[in-house]
């Protein structure tokens, strides 16, 4: 079994890693019955004894002592890491875990990146290090950030780097969060594309999810709740409430729901580490097999069913319903359209009881609807893992590398460009060191190379389909 670390930097990343922790606790307490520390925990959780005082010994067999999170937990505004510290996850993180500073990044990437990096950055490597070494196999590091802000965005891609010059073997998984076209940070356009340029350079994968998309899914699941939609009734202690098995009730807040979402959509994409299954998928595997070229590594995520998410009892699809759902834009966290884009490849996360057969009927009746790039018509990976999320039969997260995914950074672009020609708030970050305007322009560069990249295999839809020339073998 192999082990993965959360970093989780800012006030977005925290609170969706929040969610994650709690609804890994719940699913793992849903199959665990006999509290027993197993290799399904050891991925995500440390077993410590913690009676001998302070952080105690790792403990590999017998029953559960205490279990922490492998974490870190990265903000410089301690609002929200208080706040985790004060609730139900108290006693998943420790002091050594954290790293907080009061004053915050002020919505400026440089602040975030060319400040608090450096002036952080020994401590964020010895914990970084130190969470390393409890490790026996670590595979993954996950970094969950938002795009808009100053400490997800100019913080966050700065430990992308630390991990990549500290850890060069382990793969670094991003999880970030676009700002909406209503987003109130003026300055977001700006943190966006300078976060986009480490993305692009020191990521191994990145899964975008737009707050645009998640809103939608929420007001869906809300409509369904209250229209009373297929019988839907709500569920008194679902896995997804916000409050419901913790030891104190809490109110739940505006972005608690959304935030669900992304925790759902870790929780299947390392359900495969974690569980038994017919078709085991490795964290490497989905970057190996879905990334062709280094930099085209933004990966296009859809859920399903999306009732998983939802505090309602509803039932359940028919399986094939699943897959045309896993392809519908409903069930996307992106505002995109991959149907009538370019798919260089696609993977397909399933839980619960589902056969291969199952998997290959779904992709042949899928297939001719969706546009492969001629190279890779076969570009399909599949993962099969027979522990459904509490509470269903069965699940699916589908994942694709997709051209589609550029028109997201092409809207970036342009309302970068409109603060840009009026060099509008340029001085905020300016006057910090370190920071020129050489950095605005090289961001922009390379979001423009990789707009054009994708431009470029846009360009061969539709194309006839190409075999390879082979090599003339001489007689």
């Amino acid at each position: 079994m192999t082990q993965s670390v959360v970093v989780q930097v800012g006030q977005c990343g925290n609170q969706v890693g929040c969610r994650f922790w709690d609804l890994a606790l719940r699913e793992h307490a849903a199959v665990n019955k006999k509290g027993i520390y197993d290799e399904a925990l050891s991925s995500f959780f440390r077993n410590v004894d913690t009676r001998s005082g302070g952080d105690g010994p790792d403990i590999y067999k017998g029953k559960i002592y205490s279990l922490k999170a492998r974490a870190l937990l990265i903000d410089m505004e301690e609002g929200v890491v208080k706040e985790i510290l004060q609730g139900p996850l108290r006693d998943v993180f420790d002091s050594k875990q954290l790293i907080t500073d009061v004053s915050g990044s002020g919505n400026n990437w440089a602040v975030g990146h060319k400040l608090y990096g450096y002036q952080y950055r020994e401590n964020i490597v010895e914990k970084l290090r130190k969470t390393a070494e409890h490790c026996d196999c670590l595979q993954c590091f996950f970094i969950i950030h938002s795009m808009g802000g100053g400490t997800g965005s100019g913080l966050g891609t700065f430990v992308l780097n630390l991990l990549e010059d500290e850890f060069p073997e382990v793969y670094r998984f991003v999880t970030s969060v676009y700002p909406s076209g209503e987003d109130d940070v003026i300055t977001s356009p700006y943190n966006s594309v300078l976060a986009m340029k480490e993305l692009n350079e020191h990521a191994d994968c990145v899964l975008p999810i737009e707050n645009e998309s998640l809103f939608d899914i929420v007001n869906k699941i809300h409509q369904m709740i209250n229209f009373g939609k297929l019988g839907s009734t709500v569920k008194q202690n679902s896995l997804v409430t916000s409050s419901a098995g913790s030891a104190k009730t809490v109110q739940e807040k505006p972005f608690d729901a959304m935030n669900n979402i992304v925790a759902n959509l870790l929780l299947n994409l390392t359900s495969s580490a974690r569980f038994e299954g017919s078709l085991n998928m490795d964290l490497n595997e989905i970057s190996m097999n879905l990334v062709p070229f280094p930099r085209l590594h933004y990966l296009v995520s859809s859920l399903t069913p999306l009732y998983t998410l939802a505090d309602v009892n509803v039932p359940s699809r028919r399986l094939d319903q699943m897959f045309s759902d896993a392809f519908s834009r409903d069930h996307q966290l992106i505002q995109a359209d991959p149907k009538h884009s370019l798919y260089l490849a696609c993977a397909l996360l399933v839980r619960g009881n589902v056969q291969v057969s199952d998997l290959r009927r779904n992709i042949e009746r899928l297939k001719p609807s969706l546009h492969f790039v001629s190279w890779n018509q076969e570009g399909w990976k599949t993962g099969l893992c027979s522990v459904p999320p509490v509470g269903h039969s069965h699940s699916l997260l589908a994942l694709a590398n997709n051209t589609c995914v550029k028109q997201t950074f092409i809207e970036l672009k342009d309302k970068f460009m409109k603060l840009y020609k009026k060099k509008a708030h340029l001085h905020h970050y300016l006057h910090i060191d370190g920071m020129e305007q050489s950095c605005f322009s090289e961001a922009i560069s390379s979001l423009s190379d990789l707009i054009e990249e994708y431009n470029e295999l846009d360009a061969t839809k539709g194309g006839p389909r190409m075999d390879p020339s082979r090599l003339q073998i001489a007689v």
